[in-house]
């Protein structure tokens, strides 16, 4: 039963789980708050935050859901999760790219710097925006694959998962921090 959980928890998440990554790989280009602050002084996102980097992003996570659809037939003894319909690609790939977004919005305003650790935030800011925008916009397919264990297990591997790919992206010389 664990190990059934676990993999259609990593599953699901996987179109949830590659934006950011893909991002770090093609971001550059012009930042989406076009290097504008707000009252405060204080930049809106900083230039990390690329309009390339989460269009390229989000695609690379429909890419993926896309992807596991075609090769669904041939693992649904092993993996017990339903096909994802467009939107919930969509809405898992774009809402983890949005949660990175607002996450940056949130360090922007409690002063912390580009790349700065912001422990909790970073490690769950994209799973909660994109679990939330699938549980709009695919209600129906979210509420039948998103058990409670199911949940239980993206919360408790998120963390896991993020900080080793962090690691692996920084030693490789990808990322300049490793959070």
């Amino acid at each position: 039963m664990i190990v059934e959980t676990v993999v259609v928890a990593i599953w699901v998440m996987l179109p949830a789980y590659i934006p950011n990554n893909v991002a770090v790989l093609a971001g550059g280009g012009r930042p989406i708050d076009n290097g504008r602050t707000l009252s405060d002084g204080k930049r809106i996102l900083g230039d990390g935050k690329t309009w390339r980097g989460t269009a390229v992003g989000t695609a690379a996570g429909v890419f993926v859901a896309l992807a596991l659809n075609r090769v669904h037939p041939f693992v649904s003894d092993y993996v017990a999760a339903d096909p994802f319909p467009i939107a919930a690609a969509v809405s898992l790939a774009f809402g983890a790219m949005l949660g990175d977004i607002l996450a940056s919005f949130l360090k922007r305003r409690t002063g912390r710097n580009r790349g700065a650790a912001f422990p909790g935030v970073d490690q769950l800011d994209f799973v909660i925006v994109s679990l939330a925008l699938t549980a709009i916009v695919a209600t129906g397919w979210f509420f039948e694959t998103f058990t409670l264990a199911v949940l239980v297990a993206v919360f408790v591997l998120t963390p896991i998962l993020h900080v080793s790919t962090n690691a692996i992206a920084y030693a490789l010389g990808l990322k300049d921090e490793p959070w």
